[in-house]
């Protein structure tokens, strides 16, 4: 116990800074953690910051499983489809913490837009040249015709009304 109050009270760099935190850990149980920080002359955060450093990493072993799903499925699956991945093969895990090694391994689902439908298909057809110039008055019956093709969906089938108009009378 005498070596771990001296190696306590010794000042240093980085790896005293560790054992001081192992030291403190193992006598924790003995004396409070106030008196050991005071003579470690160690600020609180410090050891808090070290105790968390040197503890191993809980899911070290699940990290190689998520990335082989990940680059088997080419980046295509996201946390739900890797957690859904990992319970098949028995690997009991929480979403959350599927996306939270996620983004410690830096990876994420390749994302697809989605596309509106767009009907329009560009110009088809032929255009007809602008005979009437918007002149819908015509002097004498059957001198300016007009016609539009209408598509009805009825059923199953497609059926087209093209009723054709004289300018004269309507």
């Amino acid at each position: 116990m005498f070596k771990k109050v001296q190696c306590l009270n010794s000042s240093g760099g980085r790896k005293t800074k560790l054992s001081k935190v192992k030291v403190i850990e193992e006598l924790r149980q003995d004396f409070s953690l106030d008196l050991l920080l005071d003579c470690s002359k160690m600020a609180r955060s410090s050891y808090f910051y070290h105790q968390q450093r040197g503890k191993l990493d809980k899911y070290a072993d699940i990290k190689p499983v998520i990335m082989e799903i990940y680059n088997q499925h080419k980046g295509r699956y996201g946390y739900r489809r890797i957690k859904d991945a990992l319970r098949k093969k028995g690997i009991l895990i929480n979403h959350k913490t599927v996306l939270k090694l996620m983004v410690e391994l830096g990876i994420r689902s390749i994302i697809r837009k989605k596309r509106k439908y767009n009907s329009y298909k560009g110009e088809q057809g032929k255009i007809a040249p602008n005979i009437l110039k918007r002149e819908f008055k015509a002097e004498k019956p059957q001198q300016k015709w007009v016609t539009d093709v209408t598509e009805f969906r009825v059923g199953d089938k497609k059926l087209y009304l093209s009723p054709i108009m004289d300018l004269y009378n309507q």
